[in-house]
């Protein structure tokens, strides 16, 4: 029975022509053959699986091969070449620095590099894993590195390049490897199931490079693999189920439902996929990377950002024209807040659902919100102002008055032509008019209120603030402190209730604390705290101005004895009963 031999090995290139998306790379590398201008240590850095062991192993055998081609490729056929091509050559040594990582090893390879090559021009070092090496065995190489004979060269691999040292990287010439590109990856597949004589579909394929994360190595070995189970026909639904990987299919009906508010059926939506055996945070990368997607094919000079199959994109760009931007770009943010908050959440699934929910109620939000923009514009269209005040000679403009007030939305918002004002026969100052005029449109909003009883939204003015007093401060201040214990959060209710408040002005309130550590707790519920107060007072420039007082610390009862002094003031016969049994604290 013949050996298998695994495709990530079978296939690897020979040539620098063969090398799958280094083009940078390796069109500098025969650019120095050509010119003669090979130093004397190279260091190849970059991800797992993407060539650089590969290409260090074509450039010893190119720069030693006896006939090289035109275009500067190993000819394969001198002897040089076959002793490569069998590993039997005696110029060229390959170490694994990670279990041969110690001064004697590198000592040993530097007696080595005494020795002038066999039948070759260069004797070549190639060190894979090179970060591998400990400190004292990087400096017992430096010398030689810096320094070796003409015919030594060495070249040097490492996926983490932080970890060598300086003195290495100044001695090397450097060369940063890219990840390989999805297409990229997918043109190599297409060229192997061609060769192996095996049928796959073209979503499938983009699966495996996408899952391969950049590595050709793990492309090809996921690829096995699916070959194992499937045989000489791949189909998408084969790769997603041996891959475990949601369809594409779950996103595009989760947008669906998003987009016609959907909300049991979301909840039904994700209850399958827990049901199929998926992680749900899993879900939740997979729909952001959706939205995503919908996102870049917005705009034509983004599309090609989307790397799927063409079946699969032209689909993400039908979905993408029903979507609007603000819808997707508010969806994306509920997700990735969700994300980051997953793993402290102790009920992931409530978590994930509540995140669901948000998500079936934006585009309702931002229906409201359009249809407020409609009812402000009718209302500016249909103001009628008194045609015998028009023509007064005064023009001002007219400030709208607070409202904090319910209105409605539902139909449109037209204000009733004011009544006519009778002309006084004294004479009125331009200011007296400008004043009624005021109070006139005033009480027409006014009505305008009274008279629309449909669904209500709230309004708020921004132009005019209410002042801040003590008396509407603490009364919201004691709802926040209610609302924290309903919550749950009892230290934060301890700092406020120890801490001292202090109206400053009309916008702001001093909010005096203990500590600095009391201080980075107010800072974390700030977000919580202030548009709950702003939106209850009714100022909306309110905010806290933060003082610590190291002397409120000090008052307060930490320790036991601090405790019984305490009690003992208030009650001394504590200290008669302590005397008489001898009694201590116990700490």
């Amino acid at each position: 029975m013949e050996n298998f031999v695994v495709s990530a090995r079978k296939y690897r290139p020979s040539t620098f022509e063969s090398v799958i998306g280094q083009e940078h790379i390796t069109h500098t590398l025969k650019n120095a053959i050509k010119n003669n201008q090979l130093a004397h240590a190279f260091l190849f850095c970059g991800p797992r699986g993407v060539g650089k062991t590969t290409c260090a192993r074509i450039l010893a055998k190119t720069i030693n091969c006896s006939h090289i081609t035109a275009d500067f490729e190993a000819c394969n056929e001198c002897e040089s070449c076959k002793s490569f091509n069998t590993n039997g050559s005696f110029n060229i040594y390959e170490l694994d620095a990670a279990s041969n990582n110690s001064v004697d090893d590198i000592r040993g390879l530097v007696e080595q590099v005494r020795y002038a090559p066999q039948g070759a021009k260069y004797k070549i070092y190639i060190i894979d894993e090179v970060h591998m090496l400990s400190a004292a065995a990087f400096n017992a190489f430096l010398k030689t590195l810096e320094e070796p004979p003409p015919y030594a060269k060495f070249i040097l691999a490492t996926t983490e390049r932080h970890k060598i040292l300086p003195t290495i990287l100044s001695r090397c010439q450097v060369f940063d490897f890219h990840r390989i590109k999805i297409e990229d990856a997918v043109k190599q597949l297409n060229k192997i199931i061609a060769n192996e004589g095996i049928e796959a579909e073209e979503e499938a394929l983009h699966v495996i490079a996408q899952k391969a994360d950049g590595a050709m190595r793990d492309a090809l070995s996921i690829f096995d693999r699916i070959v194992s189970s499937t045989g000489k026909k791949i189909t998408y639904q084969d790769v997603i189920t041996n891959l475990n990987i949601l369809d594409y299919d779950y996103y595009f009906k989760a947008v669906d439902m998003l987009l016609n508010k959907d909300l049991p059926g979301m909840l039904l939506l994700f209850d399958k996929v827990l049901a199929n055996g998926f992680d749900a945070q899993h879900f939740l990368t997979g729909f952001s990377e959706h939205i995503r997607n919908l996102m870049v094919c917005k705009h034509p000079n983004t599309v090609k950002l989307l790397e799927v199959a063409s079946s699969i994109a032209a689909k993400f760009m039908q979905q993408s024209q029903v979507c609007n931007a603000s819808l997707l770009l508010n969806a994306l943010n509920v997700l990735n807040r969700c994300e980051m908050e997953y793993k402290s959440s102790k009920n992931h699934r409530l978590h994930v659902e509540l995140t669901l929910m948000k998500l079936c109620h934006i585009q309702s939000v931002i229906d409201l919100k359009s249809e407020d923009s409609e009812a402000k514009k009718k209302t500016n269209n249909h103001l009628v102002v008194d045609k015998n005040i028009a023509n007064e000679p005064i023009v001002s403009m007219v400030q709208d008055p607070p409202i904090n007030k319910i209105i409605s939305i539902a139909e449109p918002i037209i204000v009733k032509p004011l009544p006519p004002i009778a002309r006084p026969t004294n004479t009125i100052s331009p200011q007296s008019k400008l004043e009624k005029l005021k109070q006139l449109v005033s009480e027409s909003k006014k009505e305008m209120v009274d008279n629309n009883e449909s669904e209500t939204i709230e309004v708020v003015e921004d132009k005019i603030q209410t002042v801040i007093t003590a008396e509407s401060f603490n009364a919201v201040w004691d709802l926040y402190l209610q609302q924290l214990i309903n919550q749950g959060k009892f230290s934060l209710l301890s700092i406020y209730k120890g801490a001292k408040t202090n109206v400053a002005n009309a916008h702001s309130v001093d909010l005096i604390l203990a500590s600095v550590h009391e201080k980075e707790m107010f800072e974390e519920d700030r977000n919580n705290i202030i548009p709950f107060i702003r939106s209850r007072v009714g100022n909306h420039q309110f905010d806290f101005n933060i003082v610590i007082n190291q002397a409120v610390q000090s008052t307060r009862i930490f320790t036991a004895e601090e405790k019984f002094k305490v009690m003992a003031e208030k009650n001394p016969m504590l200290n008669d009963l302590r005397n008489a049994f001898g009694l201590e604290l116990e700490y």
